[in-house]
C-alpha cells in the first residue's frame, strides 16, 4: 500500500491522505504521526494510541507519549504529571509490541528507538544501551548518545565525543567536540572549531568547508 501522509484540516483535526491527496482516513484525531511498520501513533482526548492503515484503532489510546515502531517495538511514555504551579514532571519511557503489550515496562527517564538490536536509554542522568529484553548490554555512563548505525554509536563522555562498538568498547577515542552517526563509511565530526568527514578508523578524510 502507498504511504499515507498525515494532514490537519481547518478544525485542527488530523487524518491521512494518500500520495494523490485523497483522504483515506478522516481527520478525527487531535494529533497524528507518520506510519512506521504499518502503524501510526494518534492522539485522542490527550492520550496516544495506534491505528492501522484503515484508520482502525489497534492499540487503545492510553499513553502520554507514543512514537515510531522500530524493529517491532515502539517507545511510549507513561506517568506525566503537573504540580499546582504548572510545572511538568515527565513520565517514564518503556517499549510496547504491536499488540500493545509492554515488552519493556516504563522505567527510563529518556529513550531512543531501537536500532541494530539495541536502544539508547537514560537512567540516573546517564545514557546506556539495552537489548529487547530490557537488559543493559552497555551500562549507563555517557552524557549523550546517538543510536547505533553501521555497528557503532557516537557517545559523549567527559565532554568529548567518540565511537563505541556493541560491547561498549571505543573504536574511535572520544576526542571530538561533536560527532554524528556514521552514514555508510563516513561520519561528520567537529574538531578544533572545524567540521570534517572521518572514516571508521577515525582518520580525517576531508574538511567540510
Amino acid at each position: 500500500m502507498a504511504e499515507l501522509i498525515p494532514f490537519k484540516d481547518v478544525r485542527g483535526k488530523w487524518g491521512y491522505k494518500n500520495e494523490n491527496g485523497e483522504i483515506v482516513i478522516k481527520p478525527v484525531f487531535d494529533a497524528a504521526s507518520s506510519f512506521s511498520e504499518g502503524l501510526a501513533a494518534v492522539e485522542i482526548n490527550g492520550k496516544w494510541g495506534y491505528i492501522d492503515n484503515e484508520g482502525k484503532i489497534v492499540i487503545e489510546p492510553k499513553f502520554e507519549g507514543a512514537f515510531f515502531f522500530s524493529e517491532g517495538l515502539a517507545r511510549v511514555m507513561m506517568g506525566i504529571s503537573w504540580d499546582k504551579y504548572g510545572n511538568v514532571f515527565p513520565g517514564l519511557y518503556g517499549y510496547i509490541n504491536k499488540e500493545g503489550e509492554y515488552a519493556i515496562v516504563p522505567q527510563f527517564d529518556e529513550a531512543k528507538d531501537f536500532s541494530e538490536g539495541l536502544a539508547a536509554v537514560k537512567k540516573s542522568d546517564k545514557w546506556g544501551y539495552i537489548n529487547k529484553k530490557g537488559e543493559f548490554t552497555i551500562e549507563p555512563q555517557f552524557e549523550d548518545v546517538f543510536s547505533f548505525s553501521g555497528g557503532v554509536a557516537s557517545v559523549k563522555k567527559s565532554g568529548k565525543w567518540g565511537y563505541i562498538d556493541k560491547e561498549g568498547k571505543y573504536v574511535i577515542e572520544p576526542i571530538f567536540d561533536e560527532a554524528l552517526p556514521f552514514f555508510g563509511s563516513l561520519a561528520v565530526v567537529k574538531f578544533g572549531g572545524k567540521w570534517f568527514y572521518i572514516n571508521k578508523e577515525g582518520k580525517i578524510v576531508k574538511e567540510i568547508e
